[in-house]
């Protein structure tokens, strides 16, 4: 085999094991952002919800969940990427809502939500 030939069959293995890398990252990212660890409903009042980030701009909000009497209440940080969800929640702030969630395990970065509970649903109960 030739220098020329041995630098081909170099270039061809280099860029194999880029595209491999590139399929199995695509196929992770796919599988984290669309299967859901766990499921669930939360009740209380959005108490913040905002457009974050500098390169990445994802919604991010806060519930204040309706504690039992007597206890601490508690806040459940969520993030949303469906723009009818995001209005449902901007038009349900100051309510008491229900909140419908997916939680999504080991998304890489946090250019899909700062958080890995991503509301899907959010109803008014008042």
């Amino acid at each position: 085999m030739t220098g020329e030939q041995m630098k081909k069959k170099v270039i061809k293995i280099a860029l194999l094991l880029i595209v491999v890398v590139l399929v199995l990252c695509s196929g992770y990212l796919l599988m984290a952002l669309n299967w859901s660890y766990s499921k669930g409903d939360r009740v209380g009042y959005v108490q913040k919800f905002s457009e974050k980030g500098w390169l990445c701009k994802t919604w991010e909000g806060e519930l204040q969940m309706l504690p039992v009497p007597g206890a601490l209440p508690e806040k459940f940080l969520f993030s949303v990427r469906d723009k009818a969800v995001i209005n449902r929640i901007n038009s349900s702030i100051g309510k008491k809502v229900s909140l419908s969630y997916e939680q999504h395990k080991g998304i890489p970065t946090n250019c899909f939500g700062e958080s890995e509970y991503f509301a899907v649903d959010a109803k008014v109960l008042e």
